[in-house]
């Protein structure tokens, strides 16, 4: 079963490095890898999860057009705050949708600002890249979003394996992980999926440095709204403080550093 989104299609990979489409920026964000982060969130995206809160970054053309040199200039008043304090994330959307750009941009800021590079992705685009592309990326923050298959397929219109496949590689390359699981009632919070996450998490061995679980929530409700698509996790609950920490304790049960 795969989930239809009214009014919406997917405007493909984006493999110019001389320019990409950029949504939005966060200068001062506490939540998007160590420290304070520069946050550049990316426009596009092709998986369509039932309980995005930002639907609104999913069509690549609706972003901003930026070239290199925009980038640098957008973060370089604050380099020598980041340098010491954090660093720059690129989310999205999906970053690696734009993977020719944005590894241009992540040369750029490390070659001119020396800055920690966080990637923030959901894995399913990383075999379009060579293993040299992840030069500059510290930190791979890979969003796993249901360990089922089946499962996963529903929630996010899109095949489990290929973001399997880059945990896999970013261990194989020494890189640094973050995974992120979104825990939403109903969809990701049943014992036993949280169990053979936390089991395939440990697996990959000490490189993953921490597992966020993050609670659903409903923030995004107004923007499914206003594009007037048809949201349906309108009446999904956000998990209770209770069930969060049940299910960070999971993971820490395997040796694993949960938050």
């Amino acid at each position: 079963m795969t989930v239809s989104t009214p009014g919406d299609t997917f405007d493909g990979v984006h493999a110019h490095a001389g320019h990409g489409f950029l949504h939005s920026v966060e200068s001062g964000a506490a939540v998007d890898g160590p420290g304070m982060r520069f946050v550049f969130f990316m426009a596009g995206c092709q998986f369509r999860c039932l309980y995005c809160h930002n639907p609104d970054t999913w069509k690549l053309h609706n972003g901003r057009r930026v070239e290199v040199e925009d980038v640098l200039a957008e973060v370089g008043s604050y380099a020598g705050f980041l340098k010491f304090a954090g660093g720059v994330t690129f989310s999205g959307g999906e970053p690696m949708l734009q993977a020719a750009f944005v590894g241009a941009a992540a040369a750029a800021i490390k070659d001119r600002y020396g800055l920690h590079i966080a990637l923030d992705t959901q894995g399913f685009l990383h075999g379009t890249v060579a293993d040299e592309w992840f030069d500059n990326i510290d930190l791979v923050m890979l969003d796993i979003k249901q360990i089922d298959p089946g499962k996963y397929r529903v929630l996010t219109a899109q095949p489990l394996q290929p973001t399997l496949d880059c945990a896999e590689r970013m261990v194989r390359l020494g890189k640094p992980l973050r995974i992120r699981y979104v825990l939403v009632p109903g969809w990701t919070d049943a014992a036993d999926d949280v169990a053979r996450m936390a089991d395939y998490v440990a697996g990959l061995g000490p490189l993953v440095e921490l597992v966020e679980v993050l609670p659903f929530h409903q923030m995004g409700i107004s923007k499914w709204d206003r594009l007037g698509l048809d949201y349906r996790l309108r009446d999904t609950p956000t998990p209770t403080p209770d069930e969060t920490h049940a299910a960070r304790e999971v993971f820490r049960s395997r040796g694993l550093t949960a938050a």
